[in-house]
């Protein structure tokens, strides 16, 4: 039976959820935080309450091309039980999600996956977004220094407002980027950079608020990904001290070649630092071909605009 979720569903979603994705303990959270999640939530289930697959639409506010919130429909916590796959479950559920986001107001839907053939039939499409990689660079003068007028720290529990602030501030207009509220920061954020991440502050050595926040992840032994900056504009080489205290911490956590994906739009602050954090002669720019979006009420070309705009981005700690 296709249907929507009922409040006695939660210990069968939780255990879908566990069976699918047995590293992601914090979906069950994440799903609590929408007071409408029984009507958002799409299922298949049995005659004895076993779910064999389940898609969940999020609604978010993002920013458009012009920075202007618009609501969207996140496609998240997809699952089907191994059994129950090749049945076209999801393609149903996809549907039933459609309808409700379309009737709800939302100007397109956002997703991300490594299976973009699941989504391709029921009308979501792939974008791109940019990335730079390369290797870690060998520590030598200049390259390990950064600017020297920042002293780079972890973030402590008493950051949080300095680091809502310079994340408001830095995405106050950016195209595609989230516009966070309180329980964001309480409970999303927090398990997308949990204790497997380095969040890093950069402070002025001379006193005063902090002028940059920075997110890594290491993945495996030997890359580390940035997956998410920002920094006041009139704090010059806050990049840079970021990206050289980065890149001491990679080189200590292994004594190999390590590699460095930057997950962040390209701007001239970033291109300027990159040489701190990635050798020169090994950088490669690349593509990030996991985002798809599907058109609802907005215009196909008003939602390629947004996709496409300049400094466009959905961050890491945004996830569904």
């Amino acid at each position: 039976m296709i249907r929507t979720a009922r409040p006695g569903d939660g210990a069968a979603l939780h255990a879908l959820w566990a069976l699918c994705f047995p590293t992601a303990r914090h979906l069950p959270a994440l799903h609590a935080l929408d007071p409408g999640r029984h009507h958002r939530t799409f299922v298949a289930a049995r005659t004895d309450g076993t779910l064999d697959a389940v898609v969940v639409y999020v609604p978010r506010t993002l920013r458009d091309a012009t920075g202007a919130p618009r609501r969207v429909g996140g496609i998240g916590s997809v699952a089907t039980r191994p059994e129950a796959r090749g049945r076209g479950l999801v393609g149903e559920l996809l549907a039933r999600a459609v309808d409700t986001m379309t009737a709800e107001g939302c100007a397109w839907s956002l997703l991300f996956t490594g299976t973009p053939g699941v989504y391709r039939g029921s009308g979501w499409r792939e974008f791109h977004r940019p990335r730079t990689e390369g290797a870690l660079p060998a520590r030598n003068g200049r390259t390990s220094e950064g600017s020297g007028r920042y002293r780079v720290r972890p973030v402590l529990p008493a950051d949080a407002p300095a680091v809502v602030r310079l994340q408001s501030a830095h995405n106050a207009a950016r195209p595609l980027s989230t516009v966070r509220d309180a329980d964001d920061w309480r409970v999303r954020v927090p398990a997308w950079y949990g204790p497997h991440c380095w969040s890093l502050l950069a402070e002025p050595r001379r006193g005063g608020p902090p002028r940059g926040w920075l997110v890594a992840r290491p993945t495996g032994p030997d890359r580390v990904d940035v997956l998410e900056t920002a920094h006041e504009p009139a704090a010059p080489g806050v990049l840079d001290d970021l990206y050289a205290h980065l890149a001491a911490r990679a080189r200590a956590r292994t004594a190999g070649r390590t590699g460095v994906r930057l997950l962040t739009p390209p701007c001239a602050a970033s291109r300027r630092a990159a040489p701190l954090l990635i050798a020169a002669g090994t950088a490669v720019e690349a593509v990030d071909p996991t985002g798809m979006a599907r058109p609802l009420t907005e215009a196909p070309d008003r939602v390629e605009r947004t996709l496409a705009a300049p400094g466009a981005v959905h961050w890491y700690g945004d996830s569904f």
